[in-house]
């Protein structure tokens, strides 16, 4: 759109069985890269491709490491774990899927703190590097039982992952209450987005 500076400019389509597509202006893409976008970041690193065309996706794969403040993420997924926890594991009976809605930002708040970059986008990936051994198999069995009935009920809490969150939760404390995602300034960063605009809009 030539106005698209003056109004919502995005592709967004209700998910249909396991197709799942959304899809931003490549300059807001380029922008929200600079503002550390967990969804953006997360898109680039899906192990599920449905089709790529040029090479704009694989640059920002090069680059995403560079252009990332590991505050403003961590910052996106504590927000993402308590907003979940919150709305869907306060209370006796709980939607047992949101605990993966909960786990998964904490588990990536690990990797991150442990100095690993960019958290994979496979669970399983999380769960084994992050999670306290004697976590893992009753996730693992929550995991099968999503498997077998892919659209979970209500049940009751399993106290394991309780405790885990809740230890999280007060481990993470404060930490990132408050915290802005800050536009990664740098005339280096720029030029280098800049040229894959330029590469990506060429003939």
């Amino acid at each position: 759109s030539f106005d698209v500076e003056y109004r919502r400019d995005v592709i967004e389509y209700p998910i249909v069985d396991e197709i799942d597509i959304n899809g931003w202006d490549l300059r807001k893409a380029l922008h929200l890269l600079t503002r550390t976008n967990g969804a953006l970041l997360e898109w680039l690193g899906s192990p599920i491709v449905y089709r790529e065309a040029g090479t704009t996706a694989a640059r920002l794969r090069r680059l995403a490491g560079s252009h990332i403040s590991d505050i403003a993420l961590c910052y996106h997924y504590s927000h993402m774990a308590r907003r979940n926890a919150q709305q869907f594991l306060d209370k006796d009976q709980v939607k047992l899927k949101k605990y993966f809605y909960v786990l998964r930002p904490l588990l990536a708040i690990r990797w991150i703190q442990a100095g690993k970059g960019i958290p994979p986008v496979p669970f399983a990936e999380l769960l084994h590097a992050e999670a306290p051994e004697a976590l893992i198999e009753d996730v693992e069995a929550l995991q099968q039982l999503k498997k077998n009935t892919p659209e979970l009920g209500t049940g009751p809490k399993i106290p394991s992952i309780n405790r885990f969150i809740a230890a999280e939760f007060e481990r993470l404390g404060e930490q990132f209450s408050g915290q802005g995602r800050p536009q990664q300034e740098s005339a280096e960063r720029h030029a280098e987005l800049n040229e894959v605009f330029r590469q990506a809009l060429a003939p």
